[in-house]
């Protein structure tokens, strides 16, 4: 679905990107993990600085919990993004799209006999399943599908993510409940900004 207009994304990383992404030309690198629970592209919290500093400094006092980020000092950068053709993971329609592409998911994997991927937590203790090998299957399956098909690619992916602990009691809001923007498509990315 197309969505008008922009947005500001922020991503928690070490201060060197920062740096590097805002005097020079260039783009952040995109992530390519098997549990990247929106699929493949470059990672942002839709309008939070906060919730991209507050992930920033959890990877840098855990370095084991990703095997990526690698964070000595704590920095976000913030960019303009157009989300441009968004699967937009709020919005009805899309959210059949992507029940389909998971019944595809099935179906392939039972016709080749392989195993089914899986959400997990990453500790036994987590509240939270992080580790989303499913859901990231799910999506390539439904852009795999869409380029077969000659059907227009998503630029962009946009869902909302509960994640931690109850913010009061007999709530369903999370303390970090959040926005995820996946960017696939890098023209999509206007500019980079240092937060202040």
């Amino acid at each position: 679905m197309k969505i008008s207009g922009l947005v500001l994304g922020y991503h928690g990383c070490d201060k060197s990107i920062v740096d590097k992404i805002v005097a020079t030309p260039q783009h952040l690198q995109k992530s390519e993990n098997s549990y990247d629970w929106l699929g493949s592209g470059v990672y942002f919290w839709l309008n939070s600085p906060s919730r991209a500093i507050e992930f920033a400094q959890s990877i840098s006092k855990n370095p084991n919990k990703t095997k990526d980020n690698k964070i000595t000092t704590p920095d976000v950068v913030g960019a303009v993004i157009d989300l441009g053709n968004c699967l937009d993971l709020t919005e009805y329609s899309c959210l059949i799209e992507l029940k389909n592409a998971h019944k595809s998911l099935i179906e392939l994997c039972n016709k080749f006999n392989l195993p089914i991927p899986k959400n997990k937590k990453l500790y036994e203790k987590d509240n939270d399943i992080i580790i989303r090998e499913l859901d990231c299957a799910v999506i390539k399956t439904l852009h795999n599908f869409r380029q077969k098909n000659n059907l227009q690619p998503y630029d962009s992916v946009m869902g909302m993510f509960n994640e931690g602990k109850a913010l009061f009691e007999g709530t369903q809001i999370m303390e970090k409940t959040h926005t995820q923007i996946c960017i696939r498509n890098l023209d999509c990315i206007k500019g980079y900004f240092k937060i202040l």
